[in-house]
């Protein structure tokens, strides 16, 4: 199973922690695995980009963290919006035994 911790501090966006694998099929054919992993790195790829939001990155094999420091923009709050309506999407059409979304105020 995937989880993803969406991490706040008083109502706004502080990161996000995604773990594990969804186990939906066999390594490389996991379509779960596949968008989950494009939604987050696209996510921080865009917040780079579109953003001057300073943050941290940590990547390894089944693990994506992404910390952000500081005030967080309008911008950065709409693009893990995106993303979290994405993940969202998923959950919905595979069902929570390949994915799990937690809020968590940090």
């Amino acid at each position: 199973m995937i989880t993803i911790e969406i991490h706040k501090i008083e109502n706004q966006y502080s990161g996000f922690l995604s773990s594990g694998h969804a186990g939906y099929a066999d390594d490389g054919y996991d379509i779960i695995c596949a968008a989950v992993s494009v939604l987050t790195v696209n996510t921080i790829n865009s917040i780079e980009t579109f953003t001057g939001d300073p943050f941290s990155v940590r990547q390894e094999d089944g693990l994506v963290e992404l910390v952000l420091e500081g005030t967080v923009s309008e911008k950065t709050s709409l693009l893990l919006d995106s993303m979290i309506l994405g993940l969202q999407e998923i959950q919905n059409s595979y069902g929570n035994e390949y994915i799990e979304l937690i809020f968590k105020e940090v």
